[in-house]
């Protein structure tokens, strides 16, 4: 045997085993702080949504309890943003999933941003955050305490542990991952590089399931098998899914730049506050919060909804999104792109005889999806999940490539940050 050194890329079994073991304990704190996020968001938000308008003799479906627990929502992460040390970090609006993460120092004052903003009923999700969060923790541990595992490798892992534990499988990971290691030179097979991100994936995930989180799927109708009116009603059902994002997009920089033309965090996370309560009036409280319970709840009882509600469900969610993206609270985007695929979906099959409702459901939250995160993988994954359907698979892999053409060059679902980030 040769005694040659292993090229850069390919490293060894030995090392690959050695460097398991932190990538696991990443994926395991990963999923913890995921988790501790969560119980927070929701014992904060039955006391806001819950505990607040029993005590005052207020309906919990009171059009005053969403405008003022929204509008004092804005205030508080307002203040969290001009005030508090660390500025709630950088802007979501600004941010990607593969975005360097925050310095230490900001990592409080995001978890007490993404917290008021998960419970006051905003239309974001965790996902941004808590990966900056992660990473930046994983980066300061690895320093500390694991100096053979490189910065750039902890923040490849902590990214990689906090989707696994996001979706519930670590397949999410990889699959979203597999663009950025692909693109990293060097020798070596492509599972070479996603062994670690994959271990750590796969902690996080069972971690979340041993935690009592649920999965992603939900109970949908069996698809049954493809035909070629499927194709028809699935690419229609798609290409408006991503038109609506493409919408967004375009939009997207002008209400940030009207809701910071305020100049002050604590003015315009108060008028977002405000807005959002609005529109929480006229879409409902399904149309509140990060959307995946609220997916849940359309796709377990679609009947209960009319053809009206839905749209006014998916209008009036994209621009909850716009909103509370441009009004500087701290949050995903993906999660509620979902709700918003997912109520168009069952828009088109309620109005479109014959159209199954799991092809539905999965081109909808595909189309938007694909827009978001300008990812064909993570969007087919979505659509898969939803509906725990793998016969769905060949038929959305033939969809998402005319889709592809219509969103690759399309503007991107995120504000480019300035060269001096405003506090």
């Amino acid at each position: 045997m040769s005694d040659e050194p292993a090229p850069l890329g390919a490293p060894s079994i030995r090392n690959l085993v050695l460097l398991a073991i932190p990538a696991i304990i990443i994926g395991v704190i990963s999923a913890l702080l995921l988790w501790t996020l969560d119980r927070l968001a929701e014992w904060l938000q039955q006391g806001l949504w819950q505990a607040l308008p029993d005590a005052l003799g207020l309906s919990r479906e009171s059009p005053w309890l969403t405008l003022g627990v929204l509008t004092i929502t804005g205030l508080a992460v307002g203040l969290v943003v001009q005030f508090v040390p660390g500025h709630a970090g950088p802007d979501s609006a600004t941010t990607e999933l593969d975005t360097p993460p925050p310095r230490l120092r900001e990592v409080p004052s995001i978890a007490l941003a993404v917290l008021i903003s998960l419970a006051g009923g905003v239309s974001l999700g965790p996902e941004n955050p808590i990966i900056a969060i992660n990473g930046a923790i994983a980066v300061a541990l690895c320093a500390r305490f694991v100096k053979v595992v490189p910065g750039k490798v902890a923040i490849l892992l902590a990214s990689a542990a906090t989707i696994g534990a996001l979706f519930g499988t670590p397949v999410a990971a990889a699959l979203v991952l597999t663009g950025t290691v692909a693109a990293v030179r060097g020798g070596g097979s492509l599972w070479d590089k996603l062994f670690l991100p994959v271990a750590a994936a796969g902690a996080g995930a069972l971690t979340m399931h041993w935690l009592g989180s649920p999965p992603l799927a939900f109970d949908v109708p069996a698809y049954g098998g493809p035909s070629p009116f499927d194709f028809v009603t699935g690419l229609l059902v798609a290409s408006v899914s991503a038109g609506l994002g493409i919408l967004a997009a375009f939009v997207f920089p002008y209400i940030h730049r009207a809701f910071h033309a305020l100049r002050h965090p604590v003015l315009f996370t108060t008028l977002g506050g405000l807005v959002l309560g609005i529109l929480g009036i006229v879409g409902g409280q399904i149309t509140l919060f990060k959307g995946l319970e609220q997916t849940g709840e359309l796709i377990a009882n679609p009947g209960d909804y009319s053809t009206g509600q839905l749209a006014l469900f998916t209008v009036v969610k994209i621009v909850a999104l716009l909103i509370a993206a441009s009004a500087g609270f701290r949050g995903g985007r993906i999660f509620p792109a979902v709700f918003v695929g997912v109520a168009l979906g069952l828009f088109f099959q309620s109005t479109i005889p014959g159209m199954p409702v799991g092809l539905a459901i999965a081109c909808g939250a595909m189309g938007v999806v694909l827009l978001a995160t300008k990812d064909g993988w993570i969007a087919l994954f979505i659509g898969v999940a939803l509906t725990g359907d793998m016969t769905l698979l060949p038929m959305l892999c033939i969809i998402v490539l005319p889709v592809w053409l219509l969103v690759t060059k399309a503007p991107d679902l995120a504000v480019k940050a300035p060269a001096t980030p405003q506090r």
